[in-house]
């Protein structure tokens, strides 16, 4: 059981991570151009230089929005962790971590509509580049999203022996 707790422990320590660095950096998707490569993320876009990133008018609120429930996830995510730290030494034997999994679970309902409303308004929309594919951060926000739900999960399930 404590083999469990740990790499549940591991796990959620680098989902964090994850979550941090695909909020963070901008690979969400990649093109290439007369000057080399471009990439754009939710907040700059880079080619030699990173300059803010062109959003029309029509697109801008939905920006917003995966970049606020981007954020959202990650601090419910860090809640979560801090939150099991606390219940793992101050909860009874025998309790169950529902806080715990339920901030989890909030953590990847964040990531799945950020994550969805990137890919239905952003996918293959790059205006200055050709051959536009995802970036290592949008990957790695849809492999948070699968982490975070099975360590969600498994907080649920598990017991404090």
């Amino acid at each position: 059981m404590l083999v469990l707790l740990a790499g549940i422990f591991v796990v959620h320590i680098a989902t964090v991570i994850m979550l941090f660095v695909s909020t963070i950096a901008n690979v969400w998707m990649v093109g290439s151009s007369n000057i080399g490569t471009i990439s754009t993320g939710l907040w700059l876009l880079c080619n030699n230089t990173c300059t803010q990133l062109p959003v029309s008018s029509q697109d801008e609120a939905s920006l917003k929005a995966v970049q606020a429930f981007m954020i959202l996830s990650i601090i419910f995510s860090v809640v979560a962790l801090v939150l099991f730290i606390i219940q793992l030494f101050t909860l009874e034997k025998g309790k169950r971590f529902y806080m715990t999994g339920a901030f989890m679970l909030v953590c990847w309902m964040c990531i799945l509509i950020a994550v969805s409303i990137y890919t239905a308004r952003f996918t293959g929309t790059m205006v200055y580049a050709t051959n536009p594919h995802h970036g290592y951060c949008f990957i790695l926000a849809w492999i948070c999203f699968c982490f975070s739900f099975t360590i969600g999960i498994l907080y649920l399930v598990l017991r404090k022996k």
